[in-house]
């Protein structure tokens, strides 16, 4: 495979947005879909356009209104803008959440109170404050499958389901992966080239183990075919600092879920020697009627668990055997 090569001053650059960026959570938390989108005006005009079937063409009527974290340190969405009486949220998601039609409305109704404030009208006054109209999207990438389009409504996660609402919420969630939505992509260039630009470097990451050269390389060869081109030229580094962050997130979530599967393997694994130990079974015994090995996992448990009879409280446990673990490791 091609090994495109990476200019010193490229590395240096990302090195610089690296060490500000510090590989944790930005505080500006600017994904590649929000850096795109919030710098090309135009570009999110023609979204707009291909998502409700309009043509405006004047950006001059579009106004961003995206609240960042020098307004609201703990609410914050992707985009946000107004445009022709609509108030429109875009948030990009990586990972399926049930939970974005209650974070999107809270970030509306801090929406609404900055744009109440700016009418110079007193909610509690008797005249009507008119209200922009709120257009919800969600637009997902993530590899976990997901329809085409679907709508997640606030209501689904009402605990009683049999008095009528007072109020319903419904968020618009598009896949835009490659293959999927075609007729919005052929619509909006920008977000056609996005949607492929993800999938090749998941592709290159999933040729070079080096992930840092895999995207490197991603890159490279979406400069070469028009893919993102004048983006990924002005701002490589950029780019690939937003990337190296974003791939060890998805890498961290998924260690998270693998510990989490380990977590529930050595609980029920206490589960199992607690119901033996409670029957007055030998160490021996355990073994055999569990079909298990002896090993120093196993003698470490049953030592730990014999220590807190005759409750023989699950966390306690758990608790001592990690630890004695960790101090193995």
């Amino acid at each position: 495979m091609r090994k495109y090569p990476v200019a010193s001053r490229l590395r240096s650059a990302l090195n610089a947005v690296m060490a500000r960026l510090g590989r944790k959570k930005r505080n500006m938390k600017d994904q590649l879909f929000q850096y795109i989108f919030s710098r090309n005006p135009q570009a999110l005009l023609e979204l707009y356009n291909a998502l409700n079937d309009t043509d405006y063409s004047d950006v001059t009527q579009m106004e961003y209104v995206t609240l960042g974290n020098a307004v609201y340190i703990t609410m914050k969405n992707d985009l946000a803008f107004l445009l022709s009486g609509t108030i429109n949220l875009y948030e990009h998601q990586s990972t399926l959440n049930p939970n974005i039609p209650l974070r999107l409305l809270i970030y509306l109704t801090e929406e609404y109170q900055v744009y109440a404030s700016k009418q110079k009208k007193s909610i509690y006054g008797s005249t009507r404050i008119l209200l922009p109209i709120p257009q919800c999207v969600v637009f997902y990438n993530g590899k976990s499958p997901a329809p085409e389009e679907a709508v997640l409504h606030l209501s689904d996660a009402f605990s009683n389901k049999t008095i009528a609402p007072s109020l319903e919420f419904n968020v618009r969630m598009i896949n835009i992966n490659a293959g999927y939505n075609q007729k919005l992509m052929n619509a909006c260039r920008m977000l056609s080239d996005y949607s492929r630009f993800i999938q090749i470097c998941r592709d290159f990451c999933g040729k070079i183990a080096d992930r840092d050269l895999a995207l490197e390389n991603a890159i490279e060869y979406c400069i070469e075919n028009d893919i993102l081109k004048e983006i990924l030229e002005t701002s490589r580094a950029e780019v690939l600092g937003m990337l190296l962050y974003d791939f060890d997130e998805e890498k961290f979530k998924k260690t998270l879920k693998e510990e989490g599967r380990e977590e529930g393997v050595v609980r029920e694994r206490i589960r199992m020697f607690t119901v033996k130990l409670r029957k007055g079974k030998s160490y021996e015994q355990i073994l055999g009627e569990l079909e298990l090995a002896d090993s120093p996992e196993n003698t470490s448990l049953y030592g730990i668990a014999l220590k807190n009879a005759p409750d023989y409280e699950e966390e306690a446990i758990f608790s001592e055997y990690m630890a004695s673990a960790n101090r193995k490791l």
